[in-house]
């Protein structure tokens, strides 16, 4: 099934395959660009010899582009895993947004990327869990999309998944359950299966979830992974 966002600017990138084992799209990775500019991106994830590309890219006034069809394997995710599958390439759709991590995302790019995704992930049938950031699969090299991106904002349109936001009673949770082991295998139940090291596996859910956090592994930790019965 050959896809298209229907008012997207086609300008097509040679960088794509077919996807393997016939697989179809079943996750959404988001990427920040990390370039001067939109057009930059779009000049970089056109060249053959780069060896990049993306689905879409969206600039930071909401122009759209799509490089490659939906139907077939980008490369833009890398080596990763997530829900213990990897091959993210052949499992997802790619979209890059212009912006360097270190500012806001503006109100006419996230909201393109709304309307994007609502698309996407009906034509694919794509839950909010599927929805990812580049760091979410890949947590000991990529720091993509960003502290700055809005996630909230896209789980309160059932675009992204929702963390267990504001949950309370987080003094009641019993001291010996705040341990790495814990920590991991609730990580893993909401898809972060990738062999990283403990601080690395902290640092990537907080980076989603809970960016201003530091320190230690606290209670407030285990909130975005559903876990919020164990605080009485």
């Amino acid at each position: 099934m050959a896809a298209r966002a229907h008012d997207a600017i086609w300008h097509p990138s040679p960088n794509f395959t077919a996807r393997r084992d016939e697989l179809t799209p079943c996750l959404v990775v988001l990427h920040y660009t990390a370039m001067q500019s939109a057009k930059a991106a779009l000049e970089r994830l056109c060249d053959p010899t780069a060896e990049v590309s993306a689905h879409y890219l969206i600039g930071r006034d909401g122009t759209l582009w799509q490089m490659v069809e939906e139907d077939q394997r980008a490369w833009h995710a890398g080596a990763g895993e997530w829900c213990g599958q990897q091959d993210i390439n052949s499992r997802s759709i790619g979209i890059e947004l212009d912006n360097g991590g270190d500012h806001p995302f503006s109100e006419p790019q996230m909201a393109r990327l709304e309307q994007l995704l609502a698309g996407t992930m009906q034509r694919w049938s794509i839950p909010p869990d599927g929805v990812i950031g580049h760091s979410d699969m890949a947590p000991d090299r990529k720091f993509d999309p960003g502290a700055r991106f809005d996630w909230a904002r896209l789980a309160r349109q059932g675009l992204a998944r929702h963390g267990a936001e504001g949950a309370g009673g987080h003094g009641l949770m019993e001291p010996e359950m705040l341990d790495a082991a814990r920590f991991r295998a609730y990580a893993r139940d909401i898809g972060y299966t990738a062999p990283v090291d403990d601080l690395t596996l902290l640092s990537a859910v907080r980076l989603r979830y809970r960016p201003q956090a530091k320190g230690p592994l606290c209670a407030e930790d285990f909130a975005p992974l559903g876990q919020a019965e164990l605080w009485g």
